[in-house]
């Protein structure tokens, strides 16, 4: 039996929800929301290892149309995060429009009723006018290439799929990787393991976090003085916003004072010079994500704990042996690989005009979509944190806000103009993609001697924004309706 919906969302991270919010406020009911998992959150439900937080401050992080006083740190845990998520379902009523459990497969675009046919794990089919896949980037989990990786005769598991069976007291634990997550869940790992080897493959430039706890005083201004509150997020927008300037564009005063900020805080906290040569980095700041971490210097230095920066040679069932010849037993293995990126395999198969797929579309060199939201020849399409909308600064929840909006936009519009669908043309796309490909060649993520995750093989920068966030609110604040191929209503009824 085949459901007929206005849209089918697939995810319930912050994308989904946020879209499904304002799809609501925009006077649109009839839309589903597909999760594969039993609960909401996305990266918050997924990632639960010791000491994950969010590196965005909470009082930006959150969405701007739900504040909440529930956090109990600058920097929100991940707990809180899954919580508040559920908050917002309840909050914006959206908890009946959920289908947990059950994620979509398949979605194939017909072009003579103009609708998708989105088709579950369970075996459910939808036909909707409206597809919105919002599954992100960050969400496969990436597990190393090494010689003999699965011989581990111990527990090992990615830190995006936590064990929580595994008890670490007093164990040989070894942490292969030493980026974003690593940095959190290292010195949590480090107070309980009877030993800790920490595998580096590069050092990071890291910045003091500094997080602590938020006071009852704090929570009462932000409950009797709302004004106040958001004058403080504001504050911290924009300092936010400057980053971008400092440290991703070639502003050589900027790079240079947050270059000495990360080796200020390295020397302050690592007092041996031979350590912190192993830390420092050989790459500009900028070139990969700067980490914002206070207690990851301190945890490297415990005397349990032991940083190895040869290559590792090969796994094998009993531990970790290195290019040089050094061995390193270990009970227990942890991948803090980070995620597949440039690939973006989704779990879902969309496949659009004349049958060809999102994934052959984006094959030759790595995704592309007009304005991280469509993509030409797959009509009413749109996605939350695609293409080149991620961020080195600031935060991805208001690049998600606006990127919800502007899809509403779209859906009421095409409604007010009687269009059935609306794809981006091929030569808005490239116009596009041309310009912000310019912008980017200007940042430091172009820096060809530094590679990182956003960029494919051939260093064309896929994930990133090229702007600020304001760039991106202009880009996005009108639908640029000229850009856009569009089929009328009474030819698609026409065609059936």
């Amino acid at each position: 039996m085949v459901e007929r919906v206005r849209a089918v969302i697939l995810g319930a991270g912050f994308g989904g929800i946020t879209v499904g919010h304002h799809l609501r406020q925009a006077g649109i009911e009839d839309f589903v929301i597909l999760e594969e998992a039993d609960a909401v959150g996305g990266t918050w439900r997924d990632n639960t290892y010791p000491g994950c937080a969010c590196d965005v401050p909470v009082a930006l992080y959150q969405l701007s149309f739900a504040p909440s006083l529930h956090w109990s740190h600058l920097f929100p845990r991940w707990n809180e995060l899954r919580a508040y998520i559920e908050q917002v379902v309840d909050m914006c009523g959206l908890r009946g429009h959920l289908r947990l459990g059950d994620g979509g497969r398949s979605a194939v675009w017909d072009g003579t009723r103009a609708s998708w046919t989105v088709r579950t794990a369970a075996g459910r089919v939808y036909e909707a006018d409206i597809f919105v896949p919002a599954l992100g980037q960050l969400n496969r989990p990436q597990l190393p290439d090494i010689a003999g990786r699965e011989s581990f005769a111990g527990p090992a598991f990615h830190s995006a799929r936590w064990d929580h069976s595994v008890d670490l007291g007093g164990r040989r634990v070894g942490v292969i990787g030493s980026a974003a997550s690593a940095v959190q869940l290292i010195p949590e790992v480090a107070r309980v393991a009877g030993h800790l080897t920490v595998f580096q493959r590069s050092p990071n430039w890291l910045l003091p976090r500094n997080d602590r706890a938020i006071t009852d005083l704090e929570k009462q201004i932000m409950l009797t003085a709302l004004d106040v509150a958001m004058m403080g997020r504001e504050l911290i927008y924009w300092n936010a916003e400057k980053v971008f300037w400092q440290a991703f564009q070639y502003t050589e005063l900027g790079r240079s004072y947050l270059t000495e900020q990360s080796r200020m805080h390295l020397e302050a906290q690592i007092a041996d010079p031979e350590l912190r040569a192993r830390l420092t980095p050989d790459y500009p700041i900028g070139t990969r994500r700067v980490l914002f971490c206070d207690d990851y210097y301190p945890a490297l230095q415990q005397p349990n704990v032991t940083l190895e920066t040869a290559s590792i040679a090969h796994i094998d069932p009993g531990g970790v042996t290195m290019a040089d010849g050094t061995r390193h037993d270990l009970d227990v293995l942890v991948f803090a690989t980070g995620f597949e990126t440039t690939g973006w395999k989704w779990s879902c198969d969309v496949v659009g005009e004349g049958g060809r797929t999102l994934a052959q579309a984006w094959a030759s060199d790595g995704p592309e979509a007009y304005l991280g939201i469509t993509a030409a020849g797959f009509p009413n399409l749109f996605m939350t944190y695609g293409p080149n909308t991620n961020l080195g600064h600031n935060s991805i929840t208001f690049m998600i806000e606006r990127q919800a909006e502007y899809i509403a936009r779209c859906v009421t519009g095409m409604a007010e103009r009687g269009v059935a669908a609306m794809t981006p043309s091929v030569a808005a796309q490239a116009r596009f993609n041309a310009a912000l490909q310019q912008r980017l060649a200007g940042t430091a993520w172009a820096d060809p001697a530094a590679g990182s995750w956003y960029k494919t093989a051939s260093g064309r920068i896929t994930q990133n924004w090229g702007d600020t966030c304001e760039a991106y609110r202009a880009a996005v604040a009108e639908v640029a309706w000229e850009g856009f191929e569009m089929v009328a209503a009474q030819v698609s009824a026409n065609a059936m």
